[in-house]
């Protein structure tokens, strides 16, 4: 299959603003890991102070952002694989999020899955494993939706489901054209809800997550269980609804 030629001038044409809240699942671990190996609260933060010197630099838009938003722009890291927006190597930072909570659930667990599959000989976790679900605050002047006409007509290059290059190369014009991120279906979520790759972090409107959840999230044989005390809320995958995907139909 051809990829879709969209040029800069193009997606210019076609970007529109949006504001919203989007969401994105990190393990809890990120809060207490450091706090295990330091005795009081002022020995953490000068060890969080002295591990942060040590990782690569931030571009200036990043500067005040809570980390949890602008890890994905850190200059000089390699980034190992390329994934749907962003290609493998030195390349600019993708800040992936989902418009519904259970969106980001969905991803997660595919992806959770998709390690075990991966890695047949590796037992599942025997216990259920903390997430924190965080909302970012977005504002950005120009944004292109996939979703939507005319970009949806080259949907099937959007939605495959192993290769990005077709993505990777919309992504290339989008930052030419100066488009701040991208709306885009989801591919593991079965309702197919909306996932956001934004671009720049420019298109923060508020320099922390605007809202926190913790979920306890759990693999077994017959798929991913997550669940929410505060707001109370369950939602459960089957492996059968991420089987599309070949590499999870055989792990």
């Amino acid at each position: 299959m051809s990829l879709p030629i969209w040029t800069p001038a193009a997606l210019s044409s076609e970007a529109g603003a949006l504001s919203g809240r989007f969401w994105r699942l990190v393990e809890a671990q990120h809060q207490i890991s450091t706090l295990k190996i330091v005795d009081t609260l002022d020995e953490q933060a000068l060890l969080e102070g002295l591990l942060e010197e040590s990782k690569p630099a931030l571009p200036p838009e990043c500067v005040g952002l809570d980390y949890l938003l602008a890890t994905p722009f850190r200059y000089g890291a390699i980034y190992p694989h390329g994934s749907r927006f962003r290609r493998a190597g030195r390349t600019p930072g993708v800040f992936y999020a989902s418009e519904a909570v259970e969106t980001a659930l969905a991803e997660m667990a595919f992806y959770r899955l998709l390690f075990f599959a991966d890695s047949p000989a590796t037992p599942l976790p025997a216990n259920a494993a903390e997430y924190t679900a965080f909302a970012a605050e977005i504002s950005a002047p120009a944004v292109i939706d996939l979703t939507k006409s005319p970009l949806d007509r080259d949907r099937a290059a959007w939605m495959d489901l192993q290769h990005y290059e077709a993505c990777q190369s919309l992504a290339d014009a989008a930052r030419e054209a100066g488009c701040q991120a991208i709306l885009y279906e989801s591919v593991r979520d079965p309702r197919h809800g909306r996932n956001l790759a934004l671009l720049t972090a420019t298109g923060f409107a508020a320099r922390e997550p605007v809202e926190r959840q913790t979920w306890r999230i759990r693999l077994s044989a017959s798929g991913v269980q997550a669940l929410c005390e505060f707001p109370r809320s369950r939602i459960g995958f089957a492996r059968e609804d991420f089987a599309a995907d070949p590499r999870i139909a055989t792990g």
